[in-house]
């Protein structure tokens, strides 16, 4: 109770003492000596000196400053005095004025121009204006002239304990991990006291925690804020709410005080294993299910989040590791159970499997904690399915001899209802893979025939799918590749790999190689190709030619004596006959042409042709062409010149109608008389525009007689071509073109 009534009394006094302290004390100026006032010299002269000379003249200052004080946020019924101006110049005559000027002067201070007083008219904020700076001038009452010159003072606003602390950057977010030791630090808060720090204690803050313990603690002069216990655990309580206050005067009483809230979140640490929401989980698969598909899932929970509760699923122990695998979801945090290998209910119809889930993400400091990771059991129950006929093989390789007997049995496929049901089996070839129907099978057996013959030459391998369908159920088919590998027979006879032309040198050497040629067989034997070479029976003696076996299957025709003639004798036939070493072995004979040709010293073949042999040696066969070319060249131009002289001694062209010229053409056979009327102009193949068709128009007349000389007709021409005939007595065109024929009979 004492204490009580102690804190009262101060709260009461506190305001009074500091109003006490602030009042500033009344300014005086302090009298002057005349000696200070007036200068030395006569009445006459004093008198001369104007009372404004004497008052600027003066060597001393009249007044003495002391620095004024104004409390804030002060009022009362009548405004406040600051202070009082005073000068001893001033007898009390009032002959003196005083005048202020300068920050808020006449709106916030007001000054008695006569007794010098300062009063503050409004309520004052430091924290708005701290201070102000005035001037302050005595002046004579009535001519306005300064009595000293102007003096510059500042009024203090004092502080009061009037701003209440404030968190400018609250509310505060903060984390801390969870399971922390006593004393770790979360965050710092800072409040800001708009009252002056350096004067009393209304900006000294303390601050203090009004809600949050016993979870948090903080540094009353710091505000750091830290744990005030020990493990916290998130997965209990995640986000705590503290309320902070920050309180001026040192936290003592009468102070004002702010609050601020600050959430801390607990994050999270890897300190939970994961746990299998159940110790037995049974499923149920189709044992036709496709290779892959999931099964089922399983889960075990982890109250740790984000990579704190990622955990990884293995299959650890059981009868079916080797059919089933386990792979984790990330998004969804459990283990997924898929199919690897393929069910058989009539094998086994159900598997138990272990499976395990363990963190991936570790934390050794809470390793104590025992091991992070569970256990459970799969039990998977196989359900029977109506399931395809399956093949005692996943492929089939067959082989057959090309020359094998229509309809003869090649092989055979073989396939079974997996199925407690066993449906019988039917068997059919899938055309598409035999389009032309090579092959055919038993229905029943699946024994694969030949339908048409096979040449290994023209295909080796024929690749068929075989389908077998269940009986009573159509829709359950499997299919089957079947490869047939056709085996060689020797049916094909050896010949010459190419059409070989040899080339024999007039001027070759006994013994020399003509050519090298080779043997190519169709038929592929197993030990490869072996050729045998030989002549003809009756060839065997051959003067000219001989032939030799070389090591790598191939033959050298060489020649047995020197001294071809391709005069007597230009092209050589030598027939060969090449066995195979095949069983039964098959030969052929194939014919090598070789020619007798003109060579060169150093045995380059020039010519082959027997014309070219008469020709004067050193010359090439340009030259020759180059000769054949000119001969020709004059040739022609000797029948042109014989045309043109012809041409031009024999003119038919008549110039004047009545000169008629009569060319006289002679013949041995008699003239046809009117039966000949159609006989072809002759003056048409003398006259090349004539046989243009084309005639000038001098008009050309030919007479053409009997064999008595009788002139028989005349034949006109027009301009254009033939007329038909007139007679001569008729009148003709003056247009046309007379022509007449003389013909003679005899010698």
């Amino acid at each position: 109770m004492p204490e009580r009534l102690a804190e009262m009394l101060l709260d009461l006094w506190t305001p009074l003492i500091i109003l006490w302290i602030t009042l500033p004390p009344c300014i005086y100026m302090a009298p002057m000596n005349q000696s200070q006032v007036l200068m030395s010299g006569s009445p006459l002269e004093l008198n001369r000196l104007s009372e404004e000379q004497r008052i600027l003249n003066r060597s001393k200052r009249g007044w003495v400053w002391n620095q004024m004080f104004v409390l804030e946020e002060f009022s009362g019924p009548e405004p406040i005095l600051v202070g009082r101006l005073h000068t001893d110049l001033d007898p009390g005559s009032k002959k003196i004025k005083y005048i202020l000027s300068g920050d808020g002067a006449g709106t916030i201070f007001q000054i008695n121009d006569i007794t010098g007083d300062i009063h503050a008219i409004k309520r004052l904020d430091r924290e708005e204006k701290a201070e102000y700076t005035l001037t302050a001038q005595a002046v004579d009452w009535e001519t306005n002239k300064p009595l000293e010159p102007p003096s510059e003072f500042i009024i203090k606003v004092q502080d009061i304990n009037d701003n209440a602390p404030e968190f400018l950057n609250g509310p505060y977010h903060a984390t801390v991990p969870e399971m922390s030791i006593l004393g770790t630090s979360v965050t710092n808060v800072t409040a800001t006291d708009a009252d002056d720090p350096v004067y009393g204690n209304s900006a000294k803050l303390v601050y203090s925690i009004l809600e949050g313990q016993p979870y948090f603690s903080i540094e009353p002069e710091t505000a750091i804020i830290k744990t005030a216990l020990p493990n916290m655990d998130r997965e209990a309580k995640e986000e705590y709410l503290v309320v902070i206050q920050a309180k001026d005067m040192g936290g003592h009483s009468g102070g004002l005080s702010g609050t601020t809230t600050l959430t801390v979140t607990l994050t999270d640490v890897n300190d939970n294993p994961p746990k299998f929401a159940q110790s037995l989980y049974h499923f149920s698969v189709p044992e036709d299910v496709v290779l892959g598909t999931a099964i089922g899932r399983v889960k075990a929970n982890d109250q740790d989040i984000g990579e704190n509760a990622q955990s990884s699923y293995d299959i650890i122990d059981g009868d079916g590791t080797a059919l089933f695998e386990i792979t984790s979801d990330a998004q969804a945090q459990d283990g997924i159970i898929r199919l690897r290998k393929p069910l058989d209910f009539e094998t086994k119809k159900s598997y138990t499997l272990k499976v395990e889930a363990a963190n991936v993400h570790i934390d050794p400091r809470f390793s104590g904690r025992g091991p992070f990771k569970d256990t459970a059991t799969v039990k998977i129950v196989v359900e029977d399915a109506d399931e395809p006929p399956v093949f005692s093989s996943p492929t089939y390789l067959l082989e057959v001899h090309e020359n094998a007997a229509l309809n003869s049995v090649i092989g055979q496929v073989t396939a079974r209802d997996p199925d407690i049901t066993a449906s019988p089996i039917r068997f059919s070839i899938d055309r598409h893979t035999d389009l032309e129907r090579q092959f055919n099978i038993n229905a029943d057996d699946g024994k694969i025939t030949l339908a048409t013959p096979l040449d290994r030459e023209l295909s080796v391998w024929h690749n068929i799918t075989i389908i077998a369908t269940e009986i009573r159920n159509h829709s359950q088919i499997s299919r089957v590749p079947v490869a047939i590998k056709v085996l060689d027979v020797n049916d094909n006879a050896p010949e010459f790999a190419s059409e070989y032309e040899a080339f024999l040198c007039e001027n070759g050497k006994p013994g020399q190689v003509i050519q090298t040629v080779s043997a190519m067989d169709k038929d592929d034997p197993k030990n490869g190709h072996y050729f045998l070479y030989s002549l003809l029976p009756e060839m065997v003696n051959n003067p000219n030619f001989t032939i030799k076996k070389n090591e790598d299957n191939s033959l050298s025709i060489l020649a047995k004596h020197n001294g071809f003639n391709r005069q007597k004798q230009e092209v050589y036939l030598l027939p060969i006959i090449i066995s195979d070493s095949g069983n039964p072995p098959l030969s052929s004979t194939s014919t090598l042409t070789i020619r007798v040709c003109g060579c060169s010293s150093d045995g380059v073949v020039q010519s082959c042709n027997v014309e070219a042999y008469v020709l004067p040696i050193g010359l090439s066969m340009g030259a020759l062409i180059a000769i054949l070319a000119c001969i020709i060249l004059l040739l022609v131009i000797v029948v042109l010149f014989v045309t043109l002289r012809r041409h031009k001694n024999e003119p038919l062209i008549i110039k004047d109608d009545e000169d008629v010229r009569e060319n006289i053409i002679r013949y041995d056979d008699e003239g046809g008389g009117e039966e000949d009327t159609e006989a072809f102009d002759i003056a048409t193949l003398q006259n090349p525009d004539g046989i243009n068709g084309f005639l000038p128009h001098d008009r050309r007349r030919v007479v053409r007689k009997n064999n008595t000389g009788c002139c028989l007709r005349r034949k006109t021409v027009e301009n254009k071509g033939f007329s038909e005939l007139r007679d001569p007595d008729k009148n003709e065109n003056e247009n046309s073109l007379r022509i007449k024929f003389i013909w003679f009979s005899g010698s």
